[in-house]
């Protein structure tokens, strides 16, 4: 099956902190992982934000607030998260998410370093449809 090999780890308990904006996996009893939303949404596998190859993906930004309303488990292997941007097409397979949680600072700081470098902002979303005539401040 796609995504998933005898080896990875999958989550013994999966929690969804709203008000923190969170999802907290947990294996067993020594690790777990406290990913925010941004961060995974970010790091969406999605082939619209990932393009077809490396080099071809698009930069999410402004997504500082995005929140998680729902996730709904995909066969065995993945995750469907639904972010309040309406974004829905990423499904997490278990290794993704560990490797998401495995490696967060050093992608997190890759992300960071790239909105820097672009002259791209958390706060303003410019990798989703543009909103005529919009000043960003869309609730």
């Amino acid at each position: 099956m796609a995504g998933i090999d005898r080896d990875t780890p999958i989550p013994s308990e999966i929690k969804l902190h709203k008000k923190s904006r969170r999802l907290e996996l947990i294996y067993g009893e020594a690790q777990r992982y406290s990913l925010d939303f941004e961060f995974l949404r970010v790091y969406t596998p999605s082939a619209e934000a990932r393009g077809h190859g490396a080099g071809q993906e698009t930069l999410q930004t402004g997504k500082r607030n995005v929140d998680v309303d729902a996730i709904e488990p995909v066969g065995t292997y993945a995750l469907r998260l639904i972010f309040s941007d309406g974004h829905d097409s990423g499904l997490y397979s278990w290794d993704l998410l560990y490797n998401l949680g495995k490696h967060h600072d050093e992608l997190w700081q890759e992300y960071l370093k790239q909105i820097e470098t672009q002259g791209l902002s958390r706060d303003i979303d410019t990798s989703s449809r543009p909103a005529a005539g919009s000043c960003g401040h869309h609730h």
